[in-house]
């Protein structure tokens, strides 16, 4: 097995792919743009949804790429040595090009190759899909990695949880997946141990996608004219695997950082220095693409990553501010790979103390809360704080449950940790339907509504900025069919008079009846002819340009309208503040 650095792994899985014929793009932004998702790009497949549907892209048909990827569904693992809320995932696409059986040899090629990775093929272990109502068991997959040589042993078939990739809203393509782990026992497998039932053995290092099923509205599937395939091979996991390893936080891409919260810590916890060099990882990438601390949205996942890291921070027994450090080292290890994150550094570090020092005040507001309620506790015959009233600390004041029990019991009380939970689970089940229909930055769907809210908000961003001011730029959208949302850099709330220009300046474009043309050109030369683009996005070598008249001229991925007479009258219904410098406007159609 060859030894390598992340930055080692990075590089060779795109030299390797790249000599596959296909074609590097760049990471997407964490925050989705023009994409029927949830809150972040979760996977490289999301800023892809359009081309996966069959829309050509204008780097071709196989493609490869590192992608920085946010995921938060399983943050109460975080503090082990392989899960994390911020990860690259190396990804390679098939865009109706091959499928299974020239996927799964790339695959098994990287990985075993004396040329590449060289690990040795009696470490892998296969799963592949169990089949169901929806789909058959795919025998297909099964039968490609029997001839290129693992042992009928090694390939087992899991259901749905397990190999099956969904779509990225709640329909779209999707497909079953195979699956690679890599094994750790050295000598003799233990009778009956598998990926099945012992993770901490059986690494799970890449995953093929073979993206062949729509799922519909109604939520049945129907077979897709286009058969795509999506990889995803975890940048972090792999890299401890070439180490010698299997906890991530020993490589290069968290030692640093490790070190660093070490230095500042007067107590020994490997858990808390784990999650604190996690979360902090997560919120330098997610501020470098324009996230603030926010009490909705992205920015309410951007606050809890950062007062988690404090609180467990304050738990190492650091007593100063002390995110801001560590975002340093971030930005000090990856800032020549991401150089958002260099240009952003002064941003980072000072929504890092803002947000420190507003943490703080919210810890003493909960601890003046709780000595509030410590006399009719104490007076109770149970001596126990109601957990209807802990979580209320913990959701109305930001007071950790962990601070509380700890107050608890310095105070001779228990908390009532059962009815705490129940309250608790409540709340994040009807937080996680919410999330689940998010689609922040991005479109519903690409219905003909959608497709005309879409259309209006490039005619809304060039009107902001011609009453305004030039440095109006966007910071995110949100349309459904109903109506359209959109942020964007100002600094003081728009007065009356202010609206009503900009509403009748979008109201004259559409009186103009003007085609929307879109051509293709190279990036470069769309924003030298002044093409906006979206804050953070990153860009492939060729762009559309959508343009009305000489009013606006974007580089954009998004359905629009032919003709801007399709948009009917234009009516800003609400101007507020989203974050600090950020405003955000809804309008509708009519």
């Amino acid at each position: 097995m060859r030894r390598m650095t992340g930055a080692e792994l990075r590089q060779a899985y795109i030299d390797f792919f790249r000599g596959k014929g296909h074609a590097e793009i760049k990471s997407a932004p964490l925050v989705p743009e023009h994409d029927p998702t949830v809150l972040f790009t979760t996977a490289g497949m999301h800023p892809l949804v359009p081309f996966l549907l069959g829309e050509k892209h204008p780097a071709g048909q196989r493609l490869v790429n590192y992608q920085k990827c946010i995921r938060t569904g399983d943050i109460d693992e975080v503090g082990d040595t392989v899960h994390h809320t911020f990860f690259e995932m190396l990804g390679n696409w098939s865009l109706g090009d091959y499928f299974k059986e020239e996927a799964i040899e790339f695959s098994y090629e990287f990985l075993t190759s004396r040329d590449w990775l060289d690990i040795d093929p009696e470490k892998l272990w296969i799963s592949c899909f169990a089949g169901d109502a929806d789909a058959p068991k795919d025998t297909e997959a099964a039968a490609v990695w029997r001839r290129i040589g693992i042992p009928d042993e090694r390939i087992i078939f899991l259901g749905k949880d397990e190999n099956w990739w969904g779509p990225a809203g709640q329909t779209g393509p999707c497909g079953p997946d195979t699956e690679m782990f890599f094994c750790t026992y050295e000598g003799a497998i233990p009778p009956g141990k598998s990926p099945e039932n012992d993770p901490d053995h059986f690494i799970e290092i890449w995953n093929d996608v073979f993206m062949q099923y729509n799922k519909n509205a109604d939520g049945t599937y129907s077979a897709l004219a286009q058969k795509n395939v999506d990889t995803g091979l975890g940048l972090e996991r792999v890299t401890a695997v070439l180490q010698g390893g299997d906890d991530n936080y020993t490589t290069e891409l968290f030692a640093p950082i490790m070190a660093c919260i070490g230095d500042l810590a007067s107590a020994d916890d490997v858990r808390a220095k784990r999650i604190i060099a996690d979360h902090m990882r997560a919120a330098t990438f997610l501020i470098a693409d324009g996230v603030l601390p926010a009490r909705v949205d992205q920015g309410y996942v951007l606050r809890r990553l950062i007062r988690r890291a404090v609180r467990f921070g304050k738990k190492l027994g650091i007593a100063d501010a002390f995110t801001h450090k560590v975002a340093e080292v971030v930005v000090e290890i990856f800032g020549d790979v991401y150089p958002e994150l260099k240009a952003n550094a002064s941003q980072i570090a000072e929504t890092l103390t803002r947000e420190e020092a507003q943490f703080d005040k919210t810890l003493a507001q909960g601890l003046k809360e709780f000595e509030k309620l410590l006399p009719n506790v104490m007076k109770s015959p149970t001596k126990e704080l109601s957990g209807r009233l802990a979580f209320k600390l913990y959701d109305t004041y930001g007071f950790p449950i962990e601070m509380t029990r700890d107050l608890a019991e310095e105070a001779g009380l228990v908390v009532d940790m059962e009815g705490f939970e129940k309250a608790y689970a409540k709340h994040q089940e009807l937080s996680r339907k919410g999330a689940e229909q998010k689609f922040s930055g991005g479109l519903a769907d690409h219905s003909e509504m959608v497709t005309r809210l879409h259309t209006a908000t490039h005619l809304l961003q060039a009107a902001l900025r011609r009453v305004l001011g030039p440095h109006v730029a966007q910071r995110g959208s949100n349309i459904t069919a109903e109506r359209l949302r959109f942020d964007f850099t100002h600094p003081a709330k728009m007065t009356p008079e202010e609206l009503k220009q900009v509403e009748d300046l979008v109201n004259e474009q559409i009186a103009k009846a003007l085609d929307v043309e879109q051509v293709e050109m190279p990036v470069e030369e769309a924003k030298a002819a002044g093409a906006m683009a979206v804050f953070g996005e990153k860009y492939g070598a060729t762009v559309k340009v959508y343009s009305v008249g000489d009013f606006s001229r974007e580089i954009c991925g998004g359905p629009h309208v032919a003709n801007i007479r399709e948009l009917g009258r234009f009516r800003i219904t609400k101007e507020q503040s989203s974050s600090a410098g950020i405003r955000r406007i809804r309008a509708v159609l009519e």
